[in-house]
């Protein structure tokens, strides 16, 4: 049977013998860690709501006139179907002008 003798320094070398050999692996991995977490942060910022329910708008809405009311009246809602725009009659050319 063989002696196998430790050093001390033997873990240091067998972490830079590893190092040596795979470090573009590490960096690949460390990387697309570093992109996953910067992504869940941000993801975490976007949906995290900045106000309170007991949040209070200091602008004062002011009053609407009457034909403003009835112009917001009779905007569309998103459920509505929108109407078909008119196509013209026969053949058009479309790169003609």
């Amino acid at each position: 049977m063989k002696n196998i003798e430790i050093h001390i320094g033997s873990p240091l070398k067998l972490l830079s013998k590893a190092f040596t050999r795979f470090h573009m692996t590490f960096f690949i991995v460390f990387l697309t860690a570093g992109l996953g977490i910067a992504v869940l942060f941000l993801n975490d910022i976007l949906t995290e709501t900045s106000l309170g329910d007991d949040y209070t708008s200091p602008i004062d809405a002011g009053s609407i006139d009457q034909a403003t009311l009835n112009r917001i009246k009779e905007l569309h809602t998103s459920d509505d179907t929108p109407a078909q725009a008119p196509f013209p009659n026969g053949r058009i050319n479309p790169f003609g002008e």
